[in-house]
């Protein structure tokens, strides 16, 4: 039991050690990394390689994303305690939860209902009580929650979807991949301002498509 916590301190250090060498220097972004157990979103054989920083397979032909660009994401959002959050793409929930430590209201969507049902699952069972998971179709947004103070995509449209940013208030940001999905993608800051919005690109990616519909599964 004793070599057991001390491998997994160790590995924690190694993951965070490899987080900061990957350019993530906010101290909140570190420390909600290293409070949420990337294990707990993997099935199987995959379980035990949940520290190492790659992405890797789940349900219904979809991935997780290596921890470095989940982080790295999560910094370009910049989430503040009061903020509310719209996540595209719930995949197997990790995300979210990583959002669920920094913002107030973690809102998230996939258009897979069984990746939604084991995300919620997870969330329990952390008792994250500050997301709300949805399945429908990601590229419309919830309008019925919007504004958003913060949106993060996790699947590649050719354009920031317009709907998405109808839903970003004044002041906010989004994060999200961009370009064609057998190319490579560029990850994309958007902030709205009073008179339009502003476009930053940050570091080449490569993310599943986004695609519209709801999948009955």
């Amino acid at each position: 039991m004793m070599a057991d916590m001390t491998d997994r301190a160790e590995q924690q250090m190694r993951f965070l050690y490899t987080l900061r060498s990957r350019g993530v220097t906010d101290p909140r972004v570190l420390e909600a990394m290293e409070r949420v157990d990337r294990g707990l979103f993997l099935k199987g054989i995959f379980a035990d390689r949940a520290y190492e920083d790659v992405p890797l397979p789940i349900a219904c032909g979809q991935t997780i994303s290596q921890p470095s660009v989940v982080a790295l994401m999560t910094q370009a959002l910049d989430v503040t305690p009061r903020d509310k959050v719209l996540e595209v793409g719930t995949g197997s929930g990790y995300q979210a939860a990583i959002l669920s430590q920094l913002a107030r209201r973690v809102y998230t969507v996939d258009r897979h209902r069984r990746l939604v049902r084991e995300a919620e699952s997870v969330f329990r069972e952390l008792d994250l009580a500050n997301i709300t998971a949805f399945a429908a179709d990601g590229s419309f947004g919830l309008p019925d929650q919007a504004p958003f103070d913060r949106i993060l995509v996790t699947a590649a449209a050719e354009d920031p979807p317009g709907p998405l940013l109808a839903q970003l208030r004044v002041g906010g940001i989004m994060v999200l991949p961009v370009g064609q999905s057998d190319a490579v993608q560029s990850l994309i800051k958007v902030t709205r301002s009073e008179t339009g919005f502003d476009y930053e690109e940050l570091r080449p990616v490569r993310f599943v498509p986004l695609v519209e519909g709801l999948v009955q599964d």
